[in-house]
């Protein structure tokens, strides 16, 4: 897909999305949503806003922990990033999310291997 048109189709979705905040529909998938199309973007600190909401919302969506987790790493908060994937590993444990988990843990040891931690 060409880049240009991509970016008009993240930024309509976003539009979208944006909408439905402040509405019944405004909930932990909203917000992880929200946090995945900014941080494609390229605006991380928003989406790093919109990921941190929905754990808040729903602390057992192992899906935006490690979203989460990950775009703290990327922003070379490794200390924090690691912090999240250990909350994480605790919400997929919990929902029996044997996949999450697992990528979560790799996150974490190559954080660790990578900062000498």
């Amino acid at each position: 897909m060409v880049p240009g048109i991509l970016a008009e189709m993240t930024a309509a979705l976003i539009a979208n999305l944006e909408k439905l905040l402040g509405t019944p529909r405004d909930g932990a998938l909203l917000r992880y949503s929200l946090g995945s199309e900014y941080l494609k973007a390229g605006e991380r600190e928003r989406g790093i806003e919109h990921l941190r909401e929905a754990v808040r919302r729903d602390p057992q969506y192992s899906a935006a922990w490690k979203a989460l987790g990950r775009a703290l790493a990327d922003a070379g908060l490794a200390d924090e990033a690691r912090a999240v994937y250990a909350r994480g590993i605790e919400a997929a444990r919990a929902q029996g999310d044997r996949q999450a988990e697992k990528e979560m843990t790799v996150f974490a040891r190559r954080l660790e291997r990578r900062d000498g931690a």
